[in-house]
């Protein structure tokens, strides 16, 4: 039985851990809505399907879909690839899901944080988010862990850990008034503290040029190892994103982590700008109240979006002549596991990548067999 805790992880000893430490697997939302997904949502239950087999290749994964759609998503799923029934209100379990936190004696337990659909009324990306809200605290549910539950508006891709005290997050999506308006940067800081077991919050400006999330920084700059971070990068001076991304550079040529290290800093090139097609936006049902998908749209593209799993990292490919760089550079961050490349730019279409729509699970004590074993 998943029991509600009152205390924070903290206090209790337990901490967010890095994502590169192993897992016992990997949660993802199965993608239907049509005002979101384009042609009702096909291609990209295609994209997921590909992705969560290219996930199993290193690690158990769990795919949440509703009533209405187990069916037709356990049958586009590998056999191997766990298929429950979830509501949603879309599948970004990245930003909906919990985050767990692990202590020293391998005990698990999950933060369900609040969720308002990066914005809630004041810039908001769809509304209701009611079902999504939910996520976090099936998901804990389903595996049995306790629970810790801040009144605190905070979403998995805006934060990014070393496992050893030190959070990632930037200024654009934090510090927005349409998360937490009534809490300074100081309180904001000490939920930070409290629920991640954090001591040094690296603060950057903003993220990805045009990144509808309000510049997640899973989009654009993520730890790779304890004291290295990737960065998302380009050369082009006339591009919007180049003024981003070297004033990221400059903060984090100042930067120290939480065990006094300065940062190692690997750049990684933008594909070439990706825009959404009339074809693609014409296939995108417009409803009230719903950010609209219009031909021309500029899409946050990063190759940084990828997601770390036991075995292999996943990253977005875009048919750009970066991809292969990207790759490399993520072969030489991570010896150990194998590099798999998934088509990005369905996924990308509806407003994010790979990073975005999973959810690592830390191993703990578990099973790795199968996912939520005692």
């Amino acid at each position: 039985m998943s029991k509600l805790l009152t205390a924070t992880p903290r206090h209790d000893g337990f901490r967010m851990p890095a994502e590169w430490e192993p897992h016992v697997g990997c949660w993802m939302l199965w993608p239907e809505r049509s005002d979101n997904w384009r042609a009702g949502a096909k291609p990209a239950q295609h994209a997921f399907a590909e992705v969560a087999a290219a996930i199993a290749q290193g690690e158990p994964v769990t795919v949440c879909a509703s009533p209405g759609q187990y069916l037709i998503a356990r049958e586009m799923l590998d056999p191997d690839i766990r298929l429950v029934e979830m509501t949603s209100n879309d599948s970004w379990i990245r930003d909906c899901g919990p985050t767990f936190v692990v202590n020293d004696a391998g005990e698990v337990r999950g933060v369900d944080w609040k969720f308002n659909a990066w914005g809630g009324l004041a810039g908001g990306l769809y509304f209701p988010w009611d079902q999504d809200d939910l996520v976090g605290e099936k998901v804990v549910e389903l595996e049995r862990d306790d629970r810790y539950a801040p009144d605190f508006i905070l979403e998995g891709g805006s934060i990014d850990v070393d496992g050893e005290g030190t959070l990632l997050t930037t200024e654009e999506c934090l510090l927005n008034p349409n998360r937490n308006p009534d809490l300074s940067k100081a309180e904001i800081e000490q939920y930070l503290r409290d629920y991640l077991s954090v001591d040094a919050i690296l603060w950057l400006e903003k993220g990805v040029y045009l990144d509808e999330t309000n510049g997640h920084v899973d989009n654009f700059c993520r730890f790779v190892a304890p004291g290295e971070v990737v960065l998302t990068w380009t050369d082009d001076p006339t591009d919007p994103q180049y003024e981003i991304s070297t004033g990221a550079y400059e903060r984090l040529k100042g930067m120290s982590d939480a065990r006094g290290r300065s940062l190692k800093i690997h750049k990684i090139h933008v594909p070439a700008p990706v825009l959404i097609t009339a074809e693609e936006a014409a296939g995108v049902d417009k409803v009230a109240g719903t950010l609209p998908r219009e031909a021309g749209n500029r899409l946050a593209a990063s190759y940084v979006n990828f997601y770390i799993a036991n075995d292999v990292i996943v990253m977005p490919r875009f048919d750009d002549p970066h991809d292969g760089p990207a790759q490399k550079t993520l072969a030489k961050l991570f010896p150990t596991r194998r590099i798999v490349t998934v088509p990005g730019r369905e996924i990308l279409l509806g407003g994010g990548n790979i990073h975005c729509i999973t959810q690592q699970e830390p191993l703990g004590r578990r099973s790795f067999q199968i996912a939520g074993a005692a």
